[in-house]
């Protein structure tokens, strides 16, 4: 039997995995890092960037606060005014959880992976809402070049610091791109603004001893999935089945793998039943097949919004192992 490790390996290269990688299973992931702020459910905050944010009871997850009051970035013209690029901690107190949770890892068997988010699109608009960073996208390119430069480097100072600390093999990394029917942004525009950033984060975690790159966005994002692969993405994760799987595995596979097919949305709810999650899993299995695809929900971390929903689908997965492989 293959590890966890070998055996993703085998399933993203095209080789002889014996048995579905199960959801997030072959990657250890690293929450200890020092990150912007710890969340507060049912309350507010303020992270390192100046951002508040609300996690009202009963919801499923935080949102920036952008009206008038809140909003950091008022003019996007301006944004070496408003915005304030945080200090990176670098002390050995603030890192020695993750480091002896990192040191931790059997890595035979698991990949050591860092969780980051958000992202480079996601930054710009938390910083000013998403109307105003679509709109500026548009309206002031030359700004927004420079707030993403300056998001780019923020995010390169923290993967040295990242890099020489824990040394991931792999790094899970959140920048939602799309609602669940399109893209928020052309590629043409996509290709502009964002695929250079990526080259320089992805390509400096590849030439620091980075094995994986998986990348999340539960999102419609398949008329992206050419700068995912220029970029150095090597798993999609949070590919909704809005997006037609068989056809990018098709046409990518070798390239990138994609790891989804379970909308969360559809599986995971108040009323969710086993049946239901069953159902999904047999038809995302058969139909996406044992290679380049990862069955898992989309949603992005390795745990349901409620009880039981994630371990149902894993001993789901299971079972469709037993009778495909």
């Amino acid at each position: 039997m293959l590890t966890k490790r070998q055996n993703l390996l085998e399933t993203i290269k095209g080789g002889n995995p014996d048995r579905f990688v199960n959801q997030y299973e072959f990657m250890n992931m690293i929450l200890e890092v020092p990150a912007r702020a710890s969340s507060n459910y049912g309350g507010s905050w303020i992270d390192t960037w100046g951002v508040t944010w609300r996690w009202p009871k009963d919801q499923l997850g935080a949102f920036p606060v952008h009206d008038n009051e809140h909003k950091v970035l008022k003019d996007v013209t301006e944004w070496k005014k408003y915005v304030k690029i945080p200090e990176i901690n670098t002390s050995d107190e603030a890192w020695a959880p993750a480091i002896a949770h990192a040191n931790s890892v059997d890595r035979n068997e698991e990949f050591v992976a860092p969780f980051y988010a958000p992202g480079v699109f996601e930054m710009t608009h938390n910083l000013m809402s998403m109307e105003d960073a679509l709109m500026a996208l548009y309206e002031e390119p030359e700004a927004m070049h420079e707030l993403i430069d300056a998001i780019t480097q923020y995010e390169l100072d923290f993967a040295k610091v990242l890099v020489e600390k824990i040394h991931p093999d792999c790094i899970f990394h959140h920048d939602d791109w799309g609602s669940q029917k399109n893209s928020f942004v052309s590629p043409e525009m996509f290709e502009e603004f964002f695929l250079p950033a990526y080259k320089k984060i992805y390509g400096y975690y590849k030439a620091n001893g980075v094995e994986l790159i998986v990348h999340h966005s539960d999102s419609y994002a398949a008329n992206l999935v050419p700068h995912m692969i220029e970029m150095g993405i090597d798993i999609w994760q949070g590919t909704m089945n809005t997006n037609n799987i068989p056809e990018l595995i098709k046409e990518y596979g070798g390239k990138i793998s994609f790891m989804g097919g379970l909308h969360s949305g559809m599986i995971d709810f108040p009323d969710w039943t086993p049946e239901n999650c069953v159902k999904h899993v047999e038809e995302a299995c058969k139909a996406n097949g044992t290679k380049y695809f990862i069955p898992c929900l989309t949603a992005g971390l390795p745990k349901g919004y409620f009880p039981n929903v994630y371990e149902t689908v894993s001993n789901a997965i299971d079972e469709m192992s037993k009778k495909m492989f």
